[in-house]
């Protein structure tokens, strides 16, 4: 061997250095794969040096040959992390260009019904409600005795209501609310109870087995007819404008006596008649009345000293009004071409 093996391993640490300094200048996948035929190919610069092990002595072969596997090794190491780097995949020249603007990931969107609700509730706790929530899975008595509703109602009836036991059910509205929130407060009270709640409805385009609804309540001395129908308007001119009008329907309910249900006129056409409200000029929302003193009794309120009043709202049906939907179903769907709208 004419080298010595001192200057051969010299130059072989120069051959390492070297290439240290080429890879860092690589700026795409063809500077990259060019380094690797300079250094790594049959006749690139490394390989070259395996020849010479056949021309030291057995001696040296062995240390010989660790210095240029190591060598080797190192730069087939630093090719691959360069390669990856801009996402080269085997026998491919595509890459990542680091340069191109990101992608922005797809945020969700507030459910509309969620979004109805929060502006129901912002309202009403404008004017000083309280809210209050309670169990999806209620008992008979809180669900039907304590609001004075008789044994023999049809809402009792299993093809209305979803029992799970004799003495257990999936509330058919929130009114139980108002028991539970009477039971643990005493006068003044004034609050509202959203939640879900469950009938056995047969589903169509204004019907489904679950809905949301908002229950209001407001007891204290001296509360007439004249306070629900003043807050009933409040909240439909915070909700729908200062144009909107209101009217009460004389009805029943076993725990409000009076009872009545309420409308509001169109916002659509303004109380002309349209599609929207069937060219009546009045939307109708739902029931309210003052509370029956027979409730007040399973509460322990006395009857001679305190009155209240209490009101409900289906949230999809305002959602279905204030977004113009035709259909109850779209709500559960879980279309994103629907959802993405909001």
């Amino acid at each position: 061997m004419d080298q010595k093996l001192d200057d051969v391993i010299q130059q072989l640490n120069e051959i390492r250095t070297k290439f240290q300094n080429e890879i860092k200048d690589c700026a795409n996948a063809d500077d990259v794969e060019s380094l690797r035929i300079k250094y790594l190919s049959k006749k690139g610069i490394i390989s070259g040096y395996f020849a010479l092990l056949g021309k030291v002595s057995p001696k040296e072969r062995p240390l010989l040959g660790k210095e240029l596997n190591s060598l080797r090794s190192f730069a087939q190491e630093n090719i691959s992390e360069k390669s990856e780097s801009f996402n080269i995949s085997k026998g491919s020249k595509s890459f990542f260009d680091t340069s191109l603007p990101g992608i922005n990931p797809v945020l969700g969107r507030r459910h509309p019904l969620r979004v109805v609700e929060d502006e129901i509730k912002e309202i009403f706790k404008s004017m000083g409600f309280d809210v209050e929530r309670g169990p999806e899975l209620e008992t008979d008595y809180y669900n039907f005795e304590a609001l004075n509703i008789p044994a023999n109602h049809p809402a009792r009836d299993s093809h209305d209501t979803f029992y799970i036991s004799d003495n257990l059910v999936l509330r058919t509205h929130t009114s139980p609310v108002q028991v539970r929130t009477m039971e643990n407060y005493k006068p003044p009270i004034r609050i509202i109870a959203p939640g879900r709640c469950f009938r056995k409805d047969t589903i169509d385009a204004t019907h489904y087995p679950t809905f949301h609804q908002v229950e209001g309540l407001c007891v204290d001395e001296g509360i007439t007819f004249a306070d629900l129908k003043g807050v009933i308007l409040a909240f439909a001119r915070k909700l729908l404008g200062e144009d909107v009008k209101i009217r009460f329907r004389p009805s029943f309910f076993p725990f409000t006596e009076p009872s009545a249900e309420y409308d509001f006129s169109c916002f659509k056409c303004g109380g002309k008649g349209c599609r929207v409200c069937k060219g009546s000029g009045w939307i109708e929302i739902s029931g309210a009345g003052m509370v029956n003193p027979a409730v007040f009794k399973y509460v322990d309120y006395d009857t001679d000293k305190y009155t209240g009043y209490a009101f409900g709202m289906g949230i999809e049906r305002i959602a279905m009004l204030k977004y113009q939907i035709d259909d109850i179903r779209v709500f559960y769907e879980n279309d994103l071409r629907f959802l993405q709208q909001f």
